[in-house]
C-alpha cells in the first residue's frame, strides 16, 4: 500500500511553522505497517493544490492531507479537493449539526465563516472533530483515498487515532492484507556519529529484513531497528536479534532501549534507590536542573539546584575555599569536587554533581581551551571529579554535551 503526506499551508511552507504534524503522521502509519513513499508541501495557492491532491490520486492508494479546513479566506483544502475529484461543494448537514451542538455547548452561535466549513466535496463522508470545530472528510480522487485533517496539532492526532488508523485496520482486517510493525531504539551517548557510523557500517542497510537507521540528537546518537511483515513473533524475534548485534559493538554506550532521555533514566535509577540529587551549577546556568524537573515525579528526588556563577557565590554558597580557586582556577577537578561536596552538605541529599567550564566562545586559553568542563560528584560512598574537553566553539552546543554528560556520569555511578 502506497501512502503520501500533504502538509498545506503557507506558514508551513516558508518555515515560520515547523511541520511536526507530518512525522508524528508518519511514525503513526508506520505503527500500523504502512510505508510512506512521498511527503509533499503546498502553500495556501488553489492551482497547486489543486494539482498536488490530483497527481497525488493517481499514484498513491491513501493520503492523510492536514490544514487550511477552517473558517479564514485561506482555508481552501476542500474547495481545491473539490475541484481535483471534478466535484462541486455542498453543504454536509451531518457536519454542520454536528457543529451547531459544538457550538452551543460554550454557549456561542454558529457564524456564518464557521458554518463554512461543513462546505465539503460532494461524495465526501465528515470525519467529526471531537476536540474543535473544523470537520475533516474523506474523499475519493482517483485511485486514491483521501484523509482530511486540521493543520492544529491536537486536534489531527485525535482524528487520526478516531478515525483514520480505524478506518484503515478495519480494512486491512476485512480484506486479509493486515501487516505488523515492530520497532526498536537504542539511545547512544559518549561515542561520536561517525565513529557510530564505523562500528555499525557493515550491518547498515538490512539486517535479517530489518532495517538500521540512525538518528543524530545532538549531543545523542539514536540507532533505529525497523521491520514489517505479517508475522508479528518473526518480526519481534527478528528485531531483537538485530538489536543483539548492535549491542554487540556499541552496547557500552547505550543508555536507553525505550525511548527514555537521559534525564528520564537517571530519575528511575534514583527513585529505585530511594535516593535524592542536589545540583551546582556554573557554566550551564541551570539547564541540568531544568531537565531534571521536566520529568514529570522529579519532586519524587530532586532536592535543589545552585547555580554559582561567580567564584564568590561558589564560596559562599558551597563553601569552596578561596585557596582552592586560588590556586586551581574556577574550571578545575579540585573546585569541582568542592562544588559536589558543598551541594550535598547544604541540601543533605544522597547524591550531588556540579560542573564548572568554559562554554565559549570566549575565556579559554592554551591549557583549558573552550569546550574544557569539570564534572564533580559527591555520594554516599565516593566524591571525584572529572575533566572533559570537547572540540566545540558553539556556547550552546558546550552547554548541552556539558549537561549530558553530567547526567551520564550520573548515571553510570547509580548502575555501578
Amino acid at each position: 500500500m502506497i501512502a503520501e503526506i500533504i502538509s498545506t499551508g503557507d506558514e508551513v511552507l516558508t518555515g515560520t511553522v515547523v511541520d511536526a504534524n507530518a512525522a508524528w503522521i508518519a511514525a503513526r502509519l508506520y505503527e500500523t505497517g504502512i510505508v510512506v513513499g512521498r511527503h509533499v508541501c503546498v502553500g495556501d495557492d488553489m492551482d497547486r493544490l489543486t494539482d498536488v491532491f490530483f497527481e497525488a490520486g493517481q499514484r498513491a492508494d491513501i493520503a492523510i492531507v492536514t490544514g487550511g479546513l477552517g473558517p479564514t479566506l485561506d482555508d481552501i483544502t476542500a474547495s481545491a479537493a473539490a475541484r481535483a475529484a471534478g466535484v462541486e461543494l455542498e453543504e454536509n448537514q451531518e457536519a454542520l449539526a454536528y457543529m451547531t451542538v459544538f457550538f452551543k455547548r460554550f454557549g456561542r452561535p454558529l457564524s456564518d465563516s464557521d458554518a463554512k466549513q461543513s462546505l465539503l466535496p460532494r461524495g465526501a463522508s465528515p470525519l467529526l472533530n471531537s476536540v474543535g470545530t473544523a470537520p475533516g472528510f474523506t474523499l475519493k480522487i482517483g485511485r486514491c483515498r483521501f484523509f482530511f485533517l486540521p493543520g492544529v496539532p491536537f486536534e489531527m492526532r485525535q482524528m487520526m487515532d478516531e478515525h483514520v488508523i480505524v478506518s484503515l485496520e478495519a480494512d486491512a482486517a476485512r480484506n486479509g492484507t493486515g501487516s505488523f510493525y515492530r520497532e526498536k531504539r537504542l539511545s547512544l551517548f559518549g561515542l561520536p556519529e561517525a565513529h557510530v557510523n564505523e562500528r555499525l557500517a557493515d550491518l547498515t542497510g538490512v539486517i535479517d529484513n530489518v532495517k538500521l537507521g540512525m538518528l543524530a540528537e545532538f549531543p545523542v546518537i539514536h540507532v533505529k531497528l525497523a521491520a514489517s511483515g505479517h508475522n508479528e513473533k518473526a518480526l519481534e524475534a527478528a528485531v531483537s536479534a538485530a538489536a543483539d548485534r548492535v549491542r554487540q559493538r556499541v552496547g557500552e554506550y547505550v543508555f536507553s532501549e525505550t525511548g527514555q532521555t537521559m534525564e528520564e533514566v537517571v530519575g528511575d535509577l534514583l527513585i529505585r534507590r530511594s535516593a535524592t540529587l542536589a545540583l551546582a551549577e556554573s557554566c550551564t546556568g541551570g539547564m541540568i536542573a531544568s531537565r531534571i524537573t521536566n520529568v514529570a515525579g522529579s519532586s519524587r528526588y530532586f532536592l535543589c539546584s545552585a547555580v554559582t556563577y561567580s567564584n564568590e557565590a561558589k564560596m559562599r554558597l558551597l563553601g569552596v575555599p578561596a585557596d582552592t580557586l586560588d590556586a586551581f582556577g574556577a574550571v578545575s577537578e579540585q573546585t569541582a569536587r568542592q562544588m559536589a561536596e558543598g551541594a550535598r552538605r547544604l541540601a543533605g541529599s544522597d547524591y550531588a554533581v556540579s560542573v564548572s567550564g568554559i562554554a565559549g566562545p570566549g575565556g579559554g586559553t592554551p591549557e583549558k581551551p573552550v569546550g574544557t568542563v569539570c564534572i564533580g560528584l559527591c555520594g554516599p560512598a565516593q566524591s571525584f571529579a572529572r575533566q572533559y574537553q570537547f572540540p566545540f566553539e558553539n556556547r550552546m552546543a558546550n552547554k548541552r554535551i556539558f549537561a549530558e554528560t553530567a547526567l551520564n556520569l550520573l548515571r553510570k555511578t547509580l548502575n555501578a
